[in-house]
This record gives structure tokens, C-alpha cells and sequence, in this order.
């Protein structure tokens, strides 16, 4: 008995510990195959599937997309690794302008991006579980280039170094039931940490309502709570639906870019929703689609204009003029024996991004608009799996005029250009 009062303190101590690493991991470098900023699916199988299965969840990595799954996952824990390149860059052409002629690529062009799952069943209808993953698709980082509208100074805007950081740490908790033979539910509360960084926006100090609070001045924290719902009801034996929602979270401010951030600093992350079925094919094949809609238009400092005739950092202030995304997945997932099990998936989505909105959006060009994803698992014993997954996304642009701090500059354009491409690599513990 105290063997095993021991070996429990171990492996939780051991859940505890891979979620703080995870956590810290993600905070410090994170960046993510994007749909705007948010991640195309979490976890190897999620990313294989290009994000589809919200009516299929079947792995502790459910909490990041329906918890309901949890009651399908079994007793297992989860430890994957992405390495993520996203190829970044804008060119500028035509008359002279505020930022300069030609292209100009974001450095940082490979991140590891870890993600953590643990499920475990209570009793034969319920199951609980907890995962940590994030979202980290506003990352650029522009050299000190020679700029020549800049007279004696030098960057893309003007103020050296130009570049954000914002990543999203989730730690989610759940709990799942199966409230009749063909229904279950589930419901996680999630803790979000954000972390944000501005560098080279100097020019800008004219037209912010907190210049000391704008740029340069390292990476801020914020933290807020939010809460995911989903079901999945089992039409047919081959036949499945499944529904999710994620509530806005409220989250602290950004005190250190009040000057940046409408409303003094707010960054709240918006709202999302998904709804999919999935169908059985075959005993050893299953086709699965989705659609999710990401509500960046309820945030303002996402959403506002960025012609608003306000100081950054006010109240109904300048944002980034994002629009709503809306993306459909397709996924399919085909066990050819008892090891082996292959996916791929295709993911469309609208950029979220206008011609209007380009200048500020340098910052945050998250253009992307068709992800496609294949991946495996090789069951290596009845214990143990090794997942793995690929994502292509080929390169998306929008161009628009320059806007200056000055206001429009209709004599030169510039074009925001951005490819992804993404490995993840993971291991499942079956207990």
C-alpha cells in the first residue's frame, strides 16, 4: 500500500510538473499554424486532421476542442512537440514612403511549440482530464534595416528593431459524463496567461494617448479565466455530431502598452464556436468535418479601425481591423492494422486581414487561408504510440496602401506575404 501511495504522489507530481514545463515553454517562444492567431488544431492528431473532429474526440487532447471526448479517451497521457516555421515578409513598392521599398522577411523562423494532455475515466460513463496548449500567431521580428524616409534613424518603422511577441498559455481542466447511451457532455474552465512584447514603434509616440506606454518595454503578463462546452450526440452507430463553444476571456490589461492597446491595454481573447459530424465509413475509416467561427470582431483592440481618429490606447481607439474567421475542415482517419493509423486534412478559412489595414498590420500579417495536414500513429505495443503530423499552409498576401502617422500615402503599397510549414511529433502513454 505505501508502494503505491508512492508511485500515485510520483505521477501526479510528474502531471503537475509536465504542465509547468509546458506552460513556461510555451509562454517563452511559442508561435502556431494559424487561422488569424489561433492554432488549426492542438496536438498530433488534431493537427493531422487539419483541426477536424469536433464530433469525433477521442484523446486526453479533447479539452482543447470538445470535452466531451474525455469519455472516449480512456486512461492515457499525452506529450507532444511542434516545430513550426512560418515565413514571414511584406514588400513595399511604388512612390517614396514611411516604411521601405522591397521585401523585408521576419527573422525567428523556427519555434518549438510543446503541448501536454492527461485524461483518466471515472468508472465506466465519466472521465475527467487537464491539457495545457496556446496560441502564439502574432510573432514578427524586422531587422534594424536602413530605411530611407527615416533621416537619422533606421527600421521598418522608423524606431530600430521592429517586432511583437504575444503568445497564449491555456491550462484546462475538465470533466466529461455520458448522460444516456447515445449523448455525453462536457465542460472545462480554462486559465489563460498571455505574454506581450512590442519593440520599434517609436514613430508612433505622436498619436498614442500613453507614449511611455507604447513600445520597448519587454514582455508584459496578463491572465484571465475562460470556459469551453461541448457535446456529442451518436445519431447512428456510424453516424455523430458534435458542438463546442468557448466563452470570451476577460483578461487583465496590458499595463506596459496601454499606449497601444484600446482601452489602456485590454486584450481579451475572443469567443469561438465549432460545430462538425463524423461518419464512420468503414469500421477502419472515419470522414470528419467541421466549421469554427473565431469572433475577433468582439474585441476591439483586434477589431477597431485603424483609421479610427483616436490615440492609440483610447477608448474605442485604433485596433488592427480584423474580421470574424470562419473555417471549414476536412479530415479523414484510416486504421490499416492494429499499429498502424494514418489521417489527412485540408483547412479553409477567410484572411482576416483588409487591403485597408495593412501598415499596422506588419505587426500581425495572419493571412493564411488553406492549411493541409497528413500524419500517423504507430502503435508500438498496446501501451505506447508515437504520433506524428505535417502541416502545409502556401503562402496567402493581401496589398493596400500605406498608411503613415501622418495619415494615407496612396503613392505606395505594400504587400503582406506569409507560408507556414509545421512537424509535430508525439507520444501517448496508455495507463
Amino acid at each position: 500500500m505505501a508502494k503505491m501511495k508512492i508511485r500515485k504522489a510520483v505521477f501526479t507530481n510528474g502531471v503537475a510538473l509536465a504542465t509547468m514545463v509546458t506552460g513556461a515553454a510555451l509562454l517563452s517562444q511559442e508561435a502556431s499554424a494559424t487561422e488569424g492567431y489561433f492554432q488549426h488544431g492542438f496536438g498530433a492528431r488534431q493537427s493531422a486532421l487539419a483541426g477536424a473532429g469536433v464530433a469525433d474526440s477521442s484523446d486526453a487532447m479533447a479539452l482543447s476542442l470538445n470535452p466531451a471526448g474525455l469519455t472516449d479517451a480512456g486512461n492515457e497521457l499525452q506529450l507532444g512537440l511542434s516545430l513550426f516555421s512560418p515565413i514571414r515578409s511584406f514588400t513595399g513598392s511604388g512612390g517614396p514612403g514611411f516604411t521601405p521599398n522591397g521585401e523585408v522577411e521576419s527573422g525567428s523562423k523556427l519555434f518549438p511549440v510543446p503541448n501536454f494532455a492527461y485524461s483518466h475515466q471515472l468508472g465506466e460513463h465519466s472521465a475527467w482530464g487537464i491539457a495545457a496548449y496556446g496560441n502564439g500567431g502574432m510573432n514578427t521580428s524586422y531587422p534594424n534595416l536602413a530605411n530611407p524616409a527615416c533621416g537619422p534613424y533606421s527600421g521598418v518603422f522608423c524606431g530600430g528593431s521592429l517586432g511583437v511577441n504575444l503568445n497564449q498559455l491555456f491550462i484546462a481542466a475538465g470533466y466529461a459524463t455520458e448522460v444516456s447511451d447515445n449523448f455525453k457532455v462536457g465542460i472545462s474552465p480554462i486559465l489563460a496567461i498571455q505574454a506581450f512584447e512590442a519593440n520599434g514603434l517609436g514613430a508612433f509616440a505622436g498619436i498614442s494617448s500613453d507614449p511611455t506606454n507604447l513600445t520597448n518595454n519587454e514582455t508584459e503578463y496578463s491572465n484571465g479565466f475562460g470556459l469551453r462546452v461541448g457535446a456529442e450526440w451518436d445519431v447512428t452507430d456510424q453516424f455523430r455530431l458534435g458542438a463546442t463553444y468557448q466563452t470570451e476571456f476577460d483578461m487583465s490589461e496590458f499595463d506596459k502598452y496601454s499606449g497601444l492597446f484600446e482601452g489602456g491595454g485590454s486584450f481579451n481573447i475572443p469567443a469561438t464556436y465549432t460545430v462538425g459530424m463524423a461518419y464512420d465509413v468503414s469500421p477502419a475509416m472515419t470522414v470528419m468535418f467541421d466549421y469554427r467561427h473565431i469572433a475577433y470582431s468582439d474585441i476591439a483592440a483586434i477589431a477597431d479601425s485603424t483609421m479610427v481618429p483616436l490615440p492609440l490606447g483610447a477608448p474605442n481607439g485604433p485596433g488592427f481591423s480584423w474580421k470574424d474567421v470562419d473555417a471549414y475542415k476536412l479530415g479523414a482517419e484510416w486504421q490499416t492494422s492494429d499499429a498502424w493509423t494514418w489521417r489527412a486534412g485540408v483547412a479553409i478559412n477567410n484572411n482576416p486581414i483588409g487591403g485597408s489595414d495593412v501598415t499596422l498590420n506588419i505587426l500581425a500579417p495572419g493571412v493564411q487561408e488553406q492549411h493541409y495536414t497528413g500524419g500517423f500513429t504507430y502503435a508500438y505495443n498496446d501501451t505506447n504510440d508515437f504520433d506524428f503530423a505535417f502541416m502545409y499552409s502556401p503562402e496567402s498576401s493581401v496589398s493596400g496602401i500605406e498608411i503613415t502617422p501622418q495619415g494615407p500615402n496612396p503613392g505606395h503599397t505594400i504587400e503582406l506575404q506569409m507560408h507556414q510549414f509545421q512537424l509535430t511529433v508525439g507520444w501517448t502513454k496508455h495507463f
